[in-house]
């Protein structure tokens, strides 16, 4: 490895590879992408905003979730189409260490907002009665509040571990920054690092599961002892967020895996993809998962769309 006379080389070189050669096809299938995201997204935001009906707790988690992706999504998919169509194979140490706290406080939150919406649905199906006291407009944004400054504040954290290290080598093995991708190009000890990025892997992954868990261990208790009808309204209303949490946690553990125990041992293409997926997918997803499921939703968004043929179909239904 090449030492550098200052801690930090000015850029980093990015891990494009192959994609160089399509360049220009993978930078429409960005943008694309990325003008899909914010469609699909901005429609369920707008549709809870415009309408009061729908501006209750559950709802509102909705558009909250909505909003991180369209902030993660943000934070990746326009530098990577600027990227692929400048001819741009390189990134700035500062704008690699801003895209790395952007990534990340998208990931933490992503996990945060869904244990959020778990204790949303703990609430509403085991304790109905006490549902309006407990789940007030409030309550969600002093949550959700909560989540977001908890979140970065591990991330700043993080990156103070991170900026302080000297770099000895200046190519990141993803198209994007995060932040093993810089830890591991470091030249001394990173142990502290290490350890403080295991606390934070234990929390997202290993705790908020474990909540989101129990909340759903209860409604399967709740719904075992209740009606037929009880169980049906119970199973529509939390399918639609254990889909997004299955994509969610699948994806982050693949990316967690695959990038700090065994980064060579799969092809290229797949590397890519598998990284690429946790950024895209979810916010892809999200609102067509709930713009489907959730009724209540997709009969807004009909209205919006000034779409009366449909609004009907879905009225009657």
């Amino acid at each position: 490895m090449q030492n550098y006379s200052y801690p930090h080389p000015s850029t980093l070189s990015l891990g494009f590879g192959e994609m160089a050669n399509s360049r220009y096809l993978y930078g429409v299938i960005s943008l694309s992408m990325y003008m899909m995201i914010v469609l699909f997204n901005c429609s369920v935001i707008a549709t809870v905003v415009l309408n009061k009906s729908l501006q209750e707790p559950m709802y509102i988690s909705i558009s909250v979730l909505c909003v991180n992706g369209v902030y993660g999504s943000s934070t990746f998919l326009p530098n990577l189409f600027v990227d692929l169509f400048f001819k741009i194979d390189s990134i700035s140490y500062i704008g690699c260490v801003t895209q790395v706290f952007c990534i990340h406080t998208y990931v933490g939150c992503e996990m945060t907002i869904l244990t959020i919406m778990a204790y949303d649905r703990y609430v509403c199906i085991c304790n109905p009665l006490r549902y309006n006291n407990i789940m007030t407009i409030t309550s969600v944004a002093k949550l959700v509040i909560s989540a977001w400054i908890y979140t970065i504040v591990l991330v700043s954290i993080h990156i103070v571990l991170t900026i302080r290290l000297p770099l000895c080598d200046r190519v990141i093995l993803k198209i994007y920054c995060d932040n093993w991708s810089i830890v591991r190009l470091s030249c001394v000890d990173t142990m502290i690092n290490n350890g403080f990025g295991l606390f934070i892997a234990s929390t997202f992954i290993t705790l908020m599961p474990i909540l989101i868990i129990c909340s759903y261990i209860q409604i399967l208790r709740a719904s075992i002892k209740s009606s037929m009808d009880f169980r049906a309204k119970a199973l529509q209303t939390c399918t639609p967020h254990l889909i997004t949490i299955t994509n969610y946690t699948s994806n982050l553990l693949f990316e967690l895996f695959m990038y700090r125990f065994i980064p060579t041992e799969f092809s290229y293409e797949l590397r890519t993809v598998m990284s690429v997926q946790l950024l895209i997918g979810p916010p892809v997803l999200n609102p067509l998962i709930y713009g489907m499921k959730v009724k209540e939703i997709r009969i807004r968004i009909v209205q919006l769309y000034h779409l009366p043929s449909r609004k009907v179909n879905e009225t009657k239904k």
